[in-house]
């Protein structure tokens, strides 16, 4: 072994000395972790012997090897017979490693992976979701013709598996298999087909790459899966998300019309003829009165949102492309921001991003104008970012800016490298030609640089030069004489060539000096680049016509020159110009035209932006960055003239049972209808996307999605979303609300029929609340239906025992909310309703004990807090403070006032609470909707919040008509507490009552001044809502408050002692809020 391991030294050049000691590490231990990648026959060797052990550990450990070297490029191919025998094994970890093997190698070595190929079909039965999914990737990745039925079978099995993650790769296989064989496709489609009905987010992306692959010409399966997958976009991971979004900008170009003709679109800027203005603007307004926007377009553009806000660089490029295409105009220039912050990802994601700017920043300019200082060139970037910046420079120079970026380009002219510089002088031209009031001072600035050391900035600014002054000609002769000079010291033929073309062209304006520059070309004539050959031929032949008595002999020299050249083109032009121009017998009508041909007036060249012509590409695509038509692009379609059918978006519902109850039952179960409507509608109310049949729609966190799109759901959203008691407006909502929930489970018609008398109860409940638990669970998931009804149950028994604690949360401000009762109905009036019962209880504040009743507040600090800044909340600003009154929501609620202000100059609509995030335990009592709030308008709003005494975060939506944002209160521990008034005596006794482990303490040591009583009642009351307890004793100050939820004592002591030190002590059963407040009064009772 050990000349083994010498040879192999002496091969690899003896750098292998660390390799060579963990081989010899592994002849002794071969279980060892030592040179696992080493690539000796005799490690192989071991590896095949470990496999064929009877013992597991083994086996898992020659696995874990062999996975190893695969992750590091090694090939372990030679160990296929002796992995795929333990295909069979009963160890999991050994076969999850077994199947990520065959994986990688099974399309190698296809006629070893057929032999088990029953072991493959045997693992899809298996209890173990991974080991099915392994099973099939194994199956798809043996690539030949005649196991293509088997394959057809388990992908049908697999895509109606229980697991997601098994029809996820299902979806997957779907792809090999029709790569495989296309003549499946028909068989391939009903798959797929049914696969996109999955409400899984695992599968959601993996379905539509397969739709892509297979079959993207058939939009119509789309339909009835749009607005699912609109929602549930967000919570599909990045790889699916990229997919999903621009399988839905093609299909948004299919079925909705143009949102661009509502900002006067291109097409219709045109007049007709015979049209007077007035006639126009009649017909533009006409046309933008006509458009409005498709609810489910509008959903698309809402839903993609969020998403500018990914951390993964392909996703935010997606939704770009997604706005660039099909949003309104003006709502495209929320994308400039996001994709400026993807500047700062590495050089691969920058290179893409900026040719998407580039491209997009010809068209509209003002995108990305306020980020200009973004594309400015530093000096660590690779040229192929310079370049691109340059290019987004130039399409964003204007008047107003053109000066300070002509000043940053003539730093970059002076880079080192000159690839760089030579882009930017054709740069300054472009900028020159596009922009006429700098035009002079550039071509100053080009001549200034052809006094430059370095060839290839003056060859590329005598390039620019000919092209600027062919725009204007007559006023640049000084220009002309000058760049004659220059073709002594320049070298590079395309420069050489461009001063020759502007003397030959400008040869009547500078007389004497072009004779001359033809003599000296004809000395070189010889020892010339093609390209230069060419343009002496040209300048001969105009200065024979213009100037034939100095230059016919010259000009005849070099057409004898170029006669015998060994460039056939060179040879082909000199015949050319010799039968042009010098007229002989053989001479044709031609000749009479010589000079209108070579003296023609050019037309100017147009300086363009090399993206001009990518625009007709997908943004984000490869053909797009490649600028050619890639294998597998699909064209984005033009937008129809007219909107096809919406209705084929909308999903079936599926009717319940018609007789609903008996009117005789009617009255019998009058309690038990009301209470399950209420929790129904309470549950539907949090998933206001039901009508695109979504699990997770209120999950985007904008309950209104889908109000746009159904008049029956706005109507119930409306009814639901304030209402805490049952009402006969709820009752009348309640069959639309029962039927709409019901199409989540369309799949279970058949327990449906089975137990109609128990699902007209139950199912809503048990739909939403298994949707609560797991977005990833199919329609065809029915197994566990009778867990989660026995779920529910206990839900309802619980919310029925609860019923009387909730009707204490409604306030007399709601009862404006309830509809009007249209019909009279029999009910017993009570001599006070509930709701004004529960009121005038929450008044009394006072607890068990006579000797503890709440006082007013001390002191009420002013202090707020910022729930949502300005810029966060789109010209939506709240803040947030503490009144420290009882709140009138809850004897248990922090009452927290809210002011909205909008700082836009738009008016904002609906502002309302979305979802809420609240821990355990907590509740809140949101403010009513609020309509319109006009722009500088504010307004200040009540809630009530119980913390459950402690400082935890309640973390909620605050919405408005078309966005939604994620806020968050936190108290302070001192508003946690109401203020009590009690007795020096009764004080002490509780005091005595709260000794040991709720007794807490500290000591103080601060300035004398600082502990006169007005001083320590200050700062104590600011800290902590408390109320001072009369005290006998000049040197004790006492406090005391009760926690809000529990009621619990709180108890604050100042005893001062001799000197400049006080002790701070604390009573209280709650122990962890006692010491939180004395951390919090230590340092400010310290300080001065």
């Amino acid at each position: 072994m050990s000349s083994n391991s010498f040879a192999y030294s002496e091969q690899s050049g003896g750098g292998e000395a660390a390799e060579l000691g963990q081989e010899a590490a592994a002849t002794i231990s071969p279980a060892g972790a030592f040179g696992l990648f080493s690539s000796d026959v005799k490690r192989n060797e071991d590896l095949k012997q470990m496999l064929e052990s009877n013992k597991d550990s083994a086996k898992l450990d020659a696995m874990k090897r062999i996975v190893g070297m695969i992750a590091r490029g090694k090939n372990a191919s030679e160990l296929f017979p002796a992995v795929v025998k333990n295909v069979a094994s009963k160890n999991i970890e050994i076969k999850k490693l077994v199947y990520v093997y065959l994986v990688r190698y099974a399309e190698e070595q296809q006629d070893l992976a057929l032999l088990s190929i029953s072991t493959f079909q045997r693992a899809l039965k298996d209890p173990n979701q991974l080991i099915r999914a392994s099973a099939l990737r194994v199956l798809s990745s043996i690539r030949v013709p005649i196991i293509v039925p088997i394959m057809m079978l388990a992908i049908k099995e697999a895509s109606t598996d229980l697991s997601p993650y098994v029809r996820k790769n299902a979806a997957h296989a779907i792809q090999k298999l029709y790569s495989l064989d296309p003549e499946q496709k028909e068989m391939l489609i009903e798959v797929i087909e049914k696969l996109l009905k999955d409400k899984s987010t695992l599968v959601a992306g993996s379905v539509v790459m397969a739709f892509e692959e297979v079959c993207p010409d058939r939009i119509d399966l789309i339909h009835k899966n749009y607005r699912k997958l609109c929602n549930l976009l967000v919570d599909v991971e990045e790889w699916g998300q990229v997919v999903i979004i621009h399988m839905l900008t093609r299909y948004a170009r299919t079925q909705f019309v143009s949102p661009w003709e509502e900002d006067g679109g291109l097409e219709h800027n045109e007049k007709s003829f015979y049209e007077s203005d007035d006639e126009q603007k009649e017909k533009t307004d006409r046309r933008k009165k006509n458009y409005t926007m498709d609810p489910d377009h509008r959903l698309l553009i809402r839903n993609t949102k969020p998403l500018l806000q990914s951390r993964n660089a392909a996703v935010v490029m997606a939704v770009a492309q997604l706005y660039w295409h099909i949003s309104p105009k003006s709502e495209a220039g929320i994308i400039s921001k996001s994709l400026v912050r993807l500047l700062r990802s590495n050089r691969e994601v920058q290179y893409i991003v900026l040719q998407n700017i580039a491209t997009m920043s010809i068209q509209r300019k003002g995108m990305f104008e306020p980020y200009l200082k973004s594309f400015y060139v530093r000096s660590t970037d690779p040229t192929m970012i310079k370049t691109l910046k340059l290019e987004i420079l130039t399409n964003l120079a204007n008047e107003a800016n053109i000066s300070t970026l002509l000043r940053e380009f003539q730093t970059y002219v002076k880079s080192q490298d000159k690839q760089f510089a030579a882009a930017t002088i054709q740069t300054i031209g472009r900028c020159a030609t596009s922009i006429s009031e700098v035009t002079d001072t550039c071509l100053n600035g080009l001549v200034y640089l052809l006094s430059n050391r370095d060839e290839i900035v003056v060859a590329e600014s005598v390039v620019v030069i000919k092209k600027l002054l062919q725009m204007q000609p007559a006023q640049h002769g000084e220009i002309i004489k000058h760049m004659a000079k220059l073709l002594d010291s320049i070298t590079v033929p395309v420069a050489r060539a461009s001063i020759l073309w502007l003397i030959g062209e400008n040869c009547e304006r500078v007389p004497k000096i072009a004779p001359d520059v033809l003599r000296k070309m004809a000395k070189s004539f010889t020892s010339e680049d093609d390209l230069v050959k060419l343009q002496i031929l040209n300048l001969g032949a105009k200065l024979y016509l213009t100037n034939s008595k100095q230059t016919k002999l010259l000009t005849q020299y070099i057409l004898n020159l170029g006669k015998y050249d060994q460039n056939y083109d060179i040879r082909d032009r000199t015949r050319f110009i010799r039968q042009l121009i010098v007229p002989n017998e053989k001479s044709g009508a031609l000749s009479k035209y010589a000079k209108k041909i070579f003296l023609a007036q050019k037309p100017a060249p147009l300086l363009e932006s090399p993206f001009k012509d990518r625009d007709h590409f997908q943004l984000g695509t490869l053909s797009h960055t490649l600028n050619i038509k890639a294998s597998g692009y699909l064209e984005l379609s033009n937008w129809p003239e007219v909107a096809p059918d919406p209705s084929v978006r909308n999903v079936e519902v599926i009717e319940l049972a018609k007789e609903w109850t008996p009117g005789g039952k009617a009255k019998e179960e009058n309690p038990a209808k009301k209470f399950y409507s209420e929790s129904e509608e309470e549950e539907d109310s949090s998933d206001s996307g039901s009508d695109s049949e979504s699990d997770s729609g209120s999950e985007s966190g904008e309950d209104g999605a889908s109000s746009e799109d159904s008049s029956e759901d706005s109507e119930e959203s409306s009814s639901e979303q304030d209402s805490e008691d049952v009402s006969l407006a709820e009752e009348k909502d309640k069959a639309p609300t029962k039927r709409s929930s019901k199409t989540r489970g369309k799949s279970d018609s058949e327990d449906e029929k089975k137990n109609k008398k128990y699902e007209t109860s139950d199912s809503s409940n048990a739909e939403s609340s298994s949707v609560e638990e797991s977005s990833s669970e199919s329609e065809s998931e029915s197994e566990n239906e009778s867990e989660s009804r026995e779920v529910t149950k206990e839900k309802e028994k619980k919310l029925n025992q609860d019923r009387t604690s909730l009707t204490k949360d409604v306030s007399l401000l709601d009862l404006d909310d309830f509809n009007p009762i249209s019909t009279p109905v029999a009910l017993p009036t009570p001599v006070l309703s509930p709701s004004l019962i529960a009121d005038l209880e929450g008044l009394n504040l006072s607890t068990s004990s006579s000797v503890i009743n709440v006082s007013t507040p001390v002191f009420v600090p002013m202090k707020t807090h910022v729930l949502l800044h300005r810029m966060s909340g789109k010209g939506l600003a709240a803040h947030y403070f503490f009144p420290r009154q009882p709140c009138i929501f809850g004897d248990k609620m922090v009452s927290v006032q809210i002011t909205l202000k909008n700082t836009s100059d738009q008016k904002i609509e609906n502002i309302h609470i979305g979802e809420k995030k609240l821990p355990v335990g907590m509740q809140m009592h949101t403010f009513n909707p609020i309509d319109s709030l006009e722009p500088e308008g504010s307004i200040t709003v009540s809630m009530g919040i119980d913390f459950c005494d402690s400082t935890q975060t309640a973390t909620f939506q605050l919405c408005t008509k078309n966005d939604c944002f994620s806020v968050n209160i936190q108290p302070p521990i001192g508003e946690l507490l109401l203020p009590v008034a009690m007795s020096e005596k009764d004080f002490k006794k509780e005091q005595g009552m709260l000794t040991g482990m709720n007794e807490t303490s500290a000591m103080i040591v601060t300035a004398p001044q600082n502990f006169t009583p007005s001083m320590i009642l200050r700062k104590v009351v600011n800290v902590a809502n408390m109320g001072a307890v009369p005290s006998g004793q000049d040197k004790i100050h006492r406090f005391a408050a009760k926690t809000v939820h529990s009621g619990s004592l709180m108890l604050v002591t100042v005893e001062l002692k001799e000197g400049s030190t006080a002790q701070l002590i604390i009573n209280t059963e709650k122990t962890v809020i006692g010491s939180v407040l004395l951390r919090e009064l230590k340092p400010v009772l310290s300080q001065g």
